[in-house]
């Protein structure tokens, strides 16, 4: 691309004089920006580079290429592990999609649960929602603070059962698709106490009577689960093992919903499901 626009380049730049220089200079030379980011994936890129995507607390999604990253020598490849999270400065051109990182600093990483494959499968599913449901270059503060809590409380507690329950479910609240848990989407009879039906094919949770084949439950324990998530911080949540199936099953139908929406299927949730 670069070697067919070069002659274009120069014809244009030999009719318009010193006024071309000034703003092709002004595009070349741009200050390298800086941000608070957590890293969402990171890729091999040719022999010794990296295609990174990171969630920039000031930038929003944002996909570049760390050159050198993959290197023994470099500096601060080491801290582009998926989830971590750093302080990153990079330059952006107005005429390529990917910017350049030029520096990364650790300020936060999570290596007890990135180096175990139970927890580490557990973040991937954070990783993956998160890169599928954030636009590029939009700014989510709550998205960021969320993804920072649930890894670090997968580092504290070694598990990802809870804290994956408590991500999938927010998930769904911040992107609008939460459904009503109060009352059955097909009659609007309140579903109380009595168990609830969703499946991945439409939205909304579904009365006994309203229930359609192969459709999975949400008891209303899970509903109840949800309503504490609504009102307490993932880390004032103390697990305990009785919530372990109210917690699968919100997680369950939250990746589903989340599912329905993207109109894909999550590769992490099946491996998910094997550990």
């Amino acid at each position: 691309m670069v070697f067919t626009m070069v002659p274009r380049v120069r014809a244009f730049r030999a009719g318009c004089g010193n006024s071309f220089d000034a703003r092709s200079a002004r595009r070349q030379i741009m200050p390298a920006r800086e941000t608070e980011a957590i890293i969402l994936k990171t890729f091999p890129l040719g022999e010794a580079d990296r295609l990174v995507s990171f969630l920039g607390r000031s930038s929003g999604r944002v996909r570049g290429v760390a050159a050198g990253a993959r290197r023994l020598k470099n500096r601060y490849g080491s801290t582009l592990e998926a989830l971590s999270h750093v302080q990153l400065w990079y330059v952006e051109k107005e005429t390529r999609e990917l910017v350049r990182i030029q520096q990364a600093e650790s300020l936060e990483s999570f290596h007890k649960a990135q180096s175990d494959y139970g927890l580490s499968t557990g973040l991937a599913v954070v990783s993956e929602v998160s890169e599928l449901v954030l636009p590029e270059h939009e700014v989510s503060e709550s998205m960021f603070r969320l993804i920072l809590l649930v890894a670090r409380e997968v580092e504290r507690s070694g598990d990802w059962n809870l804290p994956l329950s408590y991500f999938a479910f927010w998930t769904v609240r911040l992107g609008g698709w939460l459904p009503r848990f109060d009352r059955c989407a097909g009659c609007d009879a309140p579903l109380g106490s009595k168990p609830a039906f969703y499946d991945a094919h439409q939205p909304g949770l579904f009365c006994e009577k309203c229930r359609r084949s192969g459709m999975k439950p949400l008891h209303h324990e899970a509903r109840l689960l949800a309503e504490r998530f609504t009102g307490e911080r993932l880390d004032r949540i103390e697990f305990e093992k009785s919530m372990q199936p109210s917690a699968g099953e919100l997680r369950e139908a939250s990746l589903t919903w989340i599912e329905h929406n993207l109109e894909r299927r999550l590769i992490t949730r099946e491996l998910l499901e094997q550990t």
